[in-house]
């Protein structure tokens, strides 16, 4: 029974390692997975291959590729695909301080 309990503690321990949060800031409204996003400040939590933002009650969850470089990114920067109606798609976010890209693939 405690050996059972010790590896469902040991999982979950993890899985939560495994997530990764890090704070960017859209400086315009961006679209993401179809969800537009204000300007402004965003917690990005990592976990496998999916992307959550959130501020406050607004979120936007998003399918990524998680791929690494061999230096880590000196600022975050975003690139962007711009939709015939003048819109902003996130297309791909390379995190400061990390060797992490985000490319989105939805």
């Amino acid at each position: 029974m405690i050996r059972k309990v010790l590896i469902t503690f040991t999982t979950l321990a993890v899985a939560v390692a495994s997530a990764a949060t890090y704070q960017v800031k859209l400086l315009e409204p961006t679209v993401v997975s179809g969800t537009m996003l204000k300007a402004g400040n965003y917690k990005v939590e990592v976990l496998d291959n999916k992307a959550v933002f959130t501020a406050g009650k607004q979120t936007a969850e998003a399918k990524v590729k998680v791929e690494s470089v061999n230096q880590k990114f000196s600022t975050t920067s975003f690139r962007y695909d711009k939709a015939a109606d003048g819109r902003l798609k996130l297309q791909e976010l390379k995190i400061g301080g990390s060797n992490m890209k985000l490319v989105f693939t939805d």
